[in-house]
C-alpha cells in the first residue's frame, strides 16, 4: 500500500474521526502538550510523519516547525492547518537534516512502518542536539491487550506495520543512539470491545476512561503494559 491520500480513507484510518473532540483530536492535543512540557521552545521542531499536520500545526507559535512525511498528498493538506510549517518530502530513513539540526523530534506511528527502523533512529540520534526532548510511540506488543485479540489486536490492523518490535528493543535502539529514558508508559486500552459478553459502550467505558483521563489532563501515569502503544520521552545526551 502506499501512502496517498488513499491511505486516509483505508487501513487504520478508515473509521477515524478527524473532528474537534475527537479520539483523534484529543491524542494531538496531548501530544502537544508533552511537546510543551519536554520541548524547549524557541528551538527547531521535527514532526515525522506528520500527516495531515494537525499536531506541528498547533505547535507553531512556539517552535520553529518542519513537517516531514513522504506522503505528497497529506503534506500539500497540511498547509490549511500548518501555514508557517516548512514541510519536507523524506523518509525517516534518510533525513536530509544536519547534524543536531533539531531541540525537539516527533515521531508518532511510523517506526512500525519502515523496513529498517534501527536505520531511522539512528538518524534522530545524529539530527537531535545534546539535551533535545524526543517523543516516540509505536504499537505496543507487551500490551496487556493482545493475548486476548489475538490477530485481531489493533497493531496488527494495519499492512503497512512491518516492522512490530517489542518495547525492550525500542527502548534499547533509542539508547544506542545515545537518548536517556525519560518516561516510558502506555496510551490506554482504547480498542474496544475485550471481552465478549459486555456490550462494547460500556468497555470502551472501563477500559478507555484511564487513557482517556491521561490524555485530558496530559498527566502521564500509564504504565507501559496498560495500553495499546508504547510511548517514549527521552533526551538526546
Amino acid at each position: 500500500m502506499s501512502f496517498d491520500e488513499k491511505y486516509f480513507s483505508t487501513a487504520a484510518y478508515k473509521d477515524v474521526s478527524f473532528a474537534k473532540y475527537s479520539q483523534y483530536w484529543w491524542s494531538n492535543r496531548f501530544y502537544a502538550i508533552l511537546v510543551r512540557r519536554y520541548g524547549q521552545r524557541g528551538t527547531r521542531l521535527l514532526e515525522i510523519g506528520s500527516g495531515l499536520g494537525h499536531l506541528v500545526g498547533q505547535l507553531e507559535d512556539a517552535y520553529a516547525t518542519t513537517a516531514l512525511d513522504v506522503n505528497h498528498w497529506a503534506l500539500a493538506q497540511s498547509k490549511a492547518v500548518a501555514p508557517r510549517t516548512w514541510r519536507q518530502v523524506a523518509s525517516a530513513e534518510g533525513l536530509p537534516f544536519a547534524d543536531g539540526t533539531f531541540g525537539v523530534i516527533v515521531i508518532k506511528h511510523v517506526v512500525e512502518h519502515l523496513p529498517h527502523p534501527e536505520q531511522a533512529i539512528a538518524e534522530l540520534g545524529r539530527v537531535m542536539a545534546p539535551g533535545g526532548a524526543l517523543i516516540l510511540a509505536t504499537p505496543n506488543l507487551a500490551s496487556l491487550s493482545r493475548p486476548s485479540k489475538g490477530k485481531n489486536w489493533i497493531g496488527y490492523h494495519d499492512p503497512t506495520h512491518i516492522s512490530l518490535k517489542p518495547p525492550a528493543e525500542w527502548l534499547a535502539l533509542l539508547k544506542g543512539a545515545g537518548f536517556k529514558l525519560k518516561r516510558v508508559f502506555s496510551d490506554g486500552l482504547w480498542d474496544a470491545p475485550y471481552i465478549p459478553v459486555l456490550p462494547t459502550g460500556l468497555q470502551k467505558l472501563l477500559f478507555g476512561s484511564l487513557g482517556g483521563l491521561q490524555a485530558v489532563s496530559g498527566v502521564v501515569f500509564l504504565p507501559m503494559r496498560w495500553g495499546e502503544s508504547i510511548m517514549v520521552i527521552a533526551q538526546k545526551q
